[in-house]
């Protein structure tokens, strides 16, 4: 399939406002489209109320479908600001299927001068904004903006959340039928909280009617400006008639909130431990970051550079979605480090270097936007990366390298994050509702939540032994940048990778090994890798100088990778493996039960491992998964991704195995 039209395509007035060409239609009144948001939609939903009323850490929640320009989200993000207590937060879900282009948002948003500070903040963030669940963190992670980017009937039956306040905006019914149907009212009555409250700009009588058939309780009331009436309605509870849909599996339901008080500990302190504790610091928790090392990142995170590469389906798989999402996650969190150090978007070029990967390539290229990936010839890629190279291939314009221990330091200098290293936890106990995380006998830490993301080092606890994980050993090799290999542009890759210089080093990499448990770094791998780079490019080897290639004398980096058979992460909360076995026997007899049986969750406990080398990409959103479990907030990726991940997936295959 190949996305059609992935941006607004814009007219402008002779006021500069935007003008729809595919919907002919306005984006917002052209009396006053600021006044008519806050009336239709703030007003409406009591928003100034509800927000003053929220209690000690509470969050609210808005669906919207449109997401256009932005200006209902800023002007609710500017009331939540002004009227809800320090520590609350705002949670804004919005469906976008034409998203506008950074260039277009920034310029139809310069017509609102007094909604400045939080446009500059959302255009700060409005980075690879790609298809799917787009997650951007927002006002020191205060306001959480996810963008559910698709046809609103494709997105919001994979959304996991409980919507405090229904924005039902786009563009008119006479415009865009196809939005306004039984089958939406429907997903917002399915994500709709109790008592939620909805409002949209239509009188139009058969959306009333429809929406009361939905589930909610709708009246006409008067309009703004030239409209004389506008609708705005409660949930009643989803109707008799309502066609049930599967509920969600017991095994992955959301585990019971936490009563006690808002702490945490994290045990282990790579991507996956510091991007958990991030996470959850923004939203107030206290963290102890427990490391057993003298420093962060001192394992696979370690590495001098990592690379940004997305390794995607055309066939749409829960991998590929969440790589997507995840990228857009990463992409925006590193805008916040020091370019050409801790990072850079120099772009990545997969080479296609057989015809399968060829053919690979050109399904993938008609699979994803441009803005992700395109497909370049041979004389284009090796224009861009500036050195010879045999074969042209697929480009992600967006990607590029980073210095994982920089984002990994980033993540943790949060005020609520302590960071302990040499800490090494032996021992996990629950004591009177609090783990306690212990070496030998001498307790190291204790919180009410503990989650687990020390990599294959979680198969220590008897909670999380029996998860699949394996390790493969890895080495890069750093060789030392010379003028003329100054001239590559962009990573490359093929077989394996090289990066632009970063400190007058290149990377080079990366082996596997499944087979070695020794870290320390070898000239066979050092070899190994230089034959990777001939075959990226002979042209670079020549660049980089024989004499400086010898693999004895080679400096380099080794480490294990941690991995799960299906190459998915493992990220959520545990359960007790032998209550789970008993309590969901009958899937061993019959896959297709479900047995109305709550599953036996270790309260308080969660799990965030099995990245890979696809860390960077999926490890930060990881850890917005687990705050979302941990604090019931709408899940930043699909459901079926967030299923995909469930360490919960493993015990039932196990089970249905056994048939």
């Amino acid at each position: 399939m190949t996305i059609e039209m992935p941006n607004a395509q814009l007219d402008w007035d002779d006021q500069g406002r935007p003008h729809s060409r595919l919907f002919d239609d306005v984006y917002f009144s052209d009396k006053s489209g600021l006044e008519e948001t806050r009336y239709v939609f703030i007003e409406q939903n009591a928003l100034r109320e509800r927000f003053a009323a929220l209690p000690a850490h509470g969050h609210f929640v808005v669906g919207e479908t449109g997401f256009g320009t932005g200006l209902n989200f800023l002007c609710t993000w500017q009331l939540f600001e002004e009227t809800a207590r320090p520590d609350a937060r705002l949670h804004f879900v919005s469906v976008e299927k034409y998203p506008l282009t950074r260039e277009d948002l920034q310029r139809a948003l310069s017509l609102w001068p007094e909604l400045a500070p939080y446009s500059e903040s959302l255009l700060a963030s409005y980075f690879a904004i790609h298809p799917g669940f787009q997650t951007l963190s927002l006002a020191n992670g205060r306001v959480t903006l996810t963008l559910l980017i698709g046809d609103v009937l494709e997105q919001l039956p994979q959304l996991d959340a409980r919507i405090d306040a229904w924005f039902l905006d786009g563009f008119a019914p006479a415009k865009n039928p196809a939005m306004w149907t039984p089958e939406l009212f429907a997903q917002l009555a399915r994500l709709a909280a109790p008592d939620a409250t909805i409002s949209t700009f239509t009188s139009t009588g058969w959306v009333r009617r429809a929406l009361n058939e939905a589930g909610f309780k709708m009246r006409r009331t008067p309009g703004i400006g030239h409209k004389w009436e506008i609708l705005r309605g409660v949930f009643l509870g989803m109707p008799e008639t309502a066609v049930a849909e599967p509920g969600v599996k017991p095994w992955f339901a959301r585990p019971p909130q936490i009563n006690g008080p808002r702490t945490a500990l994290v045990i282990g302190a790579g991507l996956s431990g510091c991007a958990s504790a991030n996470s959850l610091a923004k939203r107030g928790w206290q963290v102890t970051l427990l490391e057993r090392h003298e420093r962060l990142a001192k394992e696979a995170s370690g590495n001098p550079q990592g690379v940004l590469y997305l390794k995607l389906s055309a066939h749409g798989t829960a991998l590929s979605q969440m790589i997507v999402c995840g990228f857009g996650y990463t992409r925006r969190v590193l805008e916040h480090l020091q370019r050409g150090r801790d990072w850079d978007d120099c772009g990545v070029l997969q080479l296609g270097f057989n015809a399968k990967e060829a053919d690979r390539q050109i399904q993938l290229a008609a699979a994803f936007p441009a803005a992700l990936v395109h497909l370049l010839d041979q004389p284009q890629a090796q224009a861009l990366a500036g050195v010879e190279l045999a074969h042209g291939g697929l480009f992600y314009p967006e990607g590029g390298w980073v210095h994982p221990p920089a984002l990994c330091r980033f993540q943790t200098l949060h005020p609520n994050v302590t960071v302990l290293t040499h800490h090494n936890v032996l021992q996990l106990d629950k004591v009177d509702g609090q783990w306690h995380a212990l070496h030998n006998d001498r307790v190291l830490a204790s919180a009410s939540v503990a989650i687990l993301a020390g990599a294959a080092e979680v198969k220590r606890f008897p909670a999380s032994s029996g998860l699949p994980l394996k390790r493969i050993r890895g080495q890069i090799t750093q060789l030392i940048e010379t003028p003329r290999s100054a001239a590559l542009k962009t990573v490359v890759c093929a077989e394996g990778y090289v990066a632009p210089g970063r400190l007058g080093e290149h990377t080079v990499g990366a082996s596997f090994d499944f087979h070695n448990d020794d870290l320390t770094t070898t000239p066979e791998g050092h070899q190994g890798n230089l034959d990777l780079l001939q075959e990226i490019s002979p042209d670079l080897v020549q660049r980089l100088g024989k004499e400086h290639l010898d693999p004895k004398s080679l400096q380099g980096w080794a480490a294990f990778r941690c991995t799960s058979p299906d190459y998915l992460p493992i990220v959520g909360p545990l359960a007790e493996p032998d209550a789970f076995a008993q309590a969901y026997a009958v899937l061993g007899k019959d896959a297709r039960q479900v047995p109305d049986i709550p599953c036996p969750w270790y309260e308080g406990l969660y799990v965030n491992s099995g990245h890979g080398s696809r860390g960077l990409i999926t490890a930060p959103l990881s850890g917005e998964l687990l705050a979302a479990w941990i604090n019931d907030e709408p899940l930043p990726m699909p459901r079926t991704v967030a299923d995909a991940c469930h360490p919960n997936r493993f015990a039932v295959r196990a089970l249905v195995r056994r048939l």
